[in-house]
């Protein structure tokens, strides 16, 4: 079973709060997967092949070809043509914008 510790730790790291109900949930949860990790680690996989994918298919992908509608009016490696109109109204729909961009609030933190 985790301890209290080590849930307030996986919290921290998922970058969310929980209550202490919820604390309980997630250790019987958290708990019960590593113990089902546990058992299938027992198992003898010795002198079994490993698996990659199951359909037998392989690269299914298409090529990757040029169509032609790709350009670099700006000189810039990006490759793709920007409409500015459509560009112009998603940036002015954002509550928050400089030169050009949305911003957002850090995900990650400071």
């Amino acid at each position: 079973m985790l301890t209290d510790q080590e849930i307030k730790h996986v919290a921290r790291l998922a970058r969310i709060k929980i209550t202490e109900k919820e604390e309980e949930r997630f250790r019987k949860e958290l708990s019960s997967i590593l113990d089902y990790i546990n058992k299938l680690n027992e198992i003898n996989t010795e002198g079994v092949e490993p698996l990659y994918q199951t359909t037998g298919l392989v690269n299914s992908m298409r090529p990757d070809e040029y169509s032609g509608n790709f350009s670099s009016g700006d000189g810039s490696a990006s490759g793709w043509e920007m409409d500015e109109d459509l560009n112009k109204k998603l940036i002015g729909q954002s509550p928050d914008k400089e030169k050009g961009f949305i911003r957002v609030r850090s995900v990650l933190g400071k």
